[in-house]
């Protein structure tokens, strides 16, 4: 690793100096923290919050990609758009993002590094290229950053909410009103598999819209995150008594139909080009799956009228006036 060292001119919190001498993101910076790659007068440090004084010395490095034990990957993942800085895909339920030791089997990093694609390095070889992540079972849009400085820009537009995505989820019973959650969310403390409501936790904003029921008391739901919690709209909706179908982390329980997989999908993605700044907006297609089971027990053309990307923007407008 190339080991970079400065001296602290002016006194701060090791995040605040660190981010401010470095010009990155918070995040990434955090991130930096946490794997380890940070020392303080020659020690290193693992508490963001850390107080540096005048004349310390900061040494940082970031990580390099290094071979790793072959895995199989025998399956290709749509690209939605392309360019030399950034692409976005459709992820396909059952992928894993990137690799951790509990994954075994090849992740969305592993198909990118077959294909060849150069990717950012900011967030260490597991997380290269990966500037927000998607659950194992949910689909959608999904932006990686091929360089660092794409990498960059685009996390700072997740900070300031100027990039973000329009979910649609599939529920076991009517919500009774659209509107907004907003409970904090930590670690279930019965059950470390799951995240749940907790006094303590992370603060987390959910705004959900109805969109169509069917017979079946069954309903086709939007939803806009304001925060990026680990599975925050499966625990939000379990709050409200809710489950998305497929769900049976967080409760949901089938009828007649097996559902093998979380029916959440990030359907629209926006945000600003990282080079260009020119407003982009992706919209990734349903998977066979989700619209077989939407075709079969709603009315379609009543769901194709409510999902119509050019209008799902002014769902939420409309729900924040509101509240």
């Amino acid at each position: 690793m190339d080991l970079k060292l400065f001296v602290v001119k002016s006194s701060g919190r090791l995040d605040r100096v660190l981010t401010d001498v470095l010009g990155e993101s918070r995040n990434q910076v955090e991130q930096l923290i946490k794997e380890g790659l940070v020392k303080v007068n020659g020690k290193v440090i693992f508490k963001r919050g850390k107080k540096l004084a005048i004349g310390d010395s900061v040494e940082y490095s970031f990580k390099k990609i290094t071979p790793k034990e072959p895995v199989v990957v025998d399956f290709d993942v749509e690209i939605l758009y392309e360019d030399e800085v950034m692409m976005v895909v459709n992820k396909p339920s059952g992928l894993v993002v990137h690799p951790a030791p509990s994954v075994k089997e090849a992740t969305l990093v592993d198909w990118l590094i077959h294909k060849g694609v150069s990717l950012s390095t900011i967030s260490g070889e597991e997380r290269h290229g990966i500037v927000h992540r998607i659950d194992k079972d949910t689909t959608g849009a999904l932006v990686i950053a091929k360089t660092n400085e794409a990498h960059q820009k685009l996390s700072k537009q997740l900070q300031d909410k100027s990039m973000g995505r329009y979910y649609l989820a599939l529920i076991d019973y009517p919500l009774k009103d659209s509107g907004i959650v907003e409970k904090p969310i930590g670690r279930n403390p019965s059950n470390r598999l799951k995240m749940g409501i907790v006094s303590n936790g992370k603060e987390a904003k959910s705004a959900f819209c109805k969109l169509v029921e069917n017979e079946r008391k069954e309903e086709l739901i939007a939803v806009k995150l304001f925060t990026g919690r680990t599975h925050q709209i499966r625990v939000h909706l379990e709050s409200l008594g809710r489950h998305i179908l497929g769900d049976a982390l967080y409760g949901f329980k089938s009828k007649k139909d097996t559902i093998d997989r979380v029916f959440l999908h990030a359907y629209k993605l926006y945000l600003f080009h990282p080079t260009t700044k020119e407003k982009m907006e992706f919209v990734a297609p349903l998977f066979p799956d989700m619209q077989k089971f939407i075709n079969k027990h709603f009315n379609k053309g009543e769901v194709d009228e409510k999902i119509n990307a050019n209008i799902i923007d002014s769902y939420f407008t409309t729900i924040t006036k509101r509240m």
